[in-house]
């Protein structure tokens, strides 16, 4: 199986070495240069995986990754020279699944890429575990509604907007309401991956959709935090 890859490099001479070595390895490569053209690339490519690059012109990667994590399901890597722990942490931080150097042997990025990989399945799988089944009802926590026919979603009789996965991610947790659920129950459900201790994408995901339920960033109580087991979404939190 060949696996689409959106490179955003703007290194022309790398990018051409990487790219024919990734081809050789059952992986078709889209480079694109421009930081600032880069989202627009990955929504036109729809690749399995994106290679970022930190220092690009238009836009740095680190940017682009925080923007492209809440509505990108594959992995992101960060692929770069600069080797500091404040890089590495704050990339995997924003949502990137790992961070690689440049100086990695091309057979060691490969093995590694692949691992990423692996952990996919196909994008319908994943909605269709985190989605609501046909015919289900829909669901009322106090001031809050969740419609699982017309996705809609209210609190206090307003309408809060959300995309699929967020509100696919708010049907998971509170079809669970009151249960504790780990990182790596989440991330099976909604991407079909496993938690490898570092990817930090439903800790986005659940920081952008408590902002949108009106919780407290500091002290959340309705989606609350668990400290080393996972997030529960609130019974009486919606009062």
């Amino acid at each position: 199986m060949t696996h689409r890859i959106v490179f955003v490099e703007d290194d022309a001479d790398l990018a051409e070495l990487i790219s024919d070595f990734l081809s050789r390895h059952e992986m078709d490569v889209v480079v694109e240069p421009r930081g600032d053209a880069a989202l627009d690339t990955i929504a036109r490519e729809a690749p399995d995986l994106v290679l970022l690059d930190i220092m690009l012109p238009g836009k740095d990667g680190l940017s682009i990754c925080r923007e492209l994590r809440p509505k990108f399901d594959g992995p992101i890597i960060m692929l770069t020279s600069l080797d500091s722990d404040m890089n590495q942490i704050l990339g995997l931080e924003l949502g990137a699944n790992d961070y690689i150097l440049k100086t990695t042997p091309p057979s060691v990025l490969v093995a590694r890429l692949r691992a990423q990989l692996r952990n996919l399945r196909p994008a319908s799988a994943s909605a269709d575990a985190a989605a609501p089944k046909p015919g289900t009802r829909k669901v009322v926590f106090g001031q809050l509604a969740i419609d699982p026919i017309s996705r809609d979603v209210t609190l206090a009789n307003e309408k809060i907007p959300l995309s699929t996965s967020d509100f696919d991610l708010l049907w998971l947790l509170a079809s669970h309401a009151g249960e504790t659920l780990n990182r790596d129950i989440l991330l099976k459900e909604m991407r079909g991956v496993s938690y490898d201790g570092l990817d930090r994408s439903i800790d986005v995901a659940i920081s952008r959709l408590r902002k949108k339920l009106g919780d407290n960033p500091s002290e959340p109580f309705r989606i609350k935090t668990v400290r080393n087991r996972g997030y529960l979404f609130s019974l009486s939190g919606w009062e």
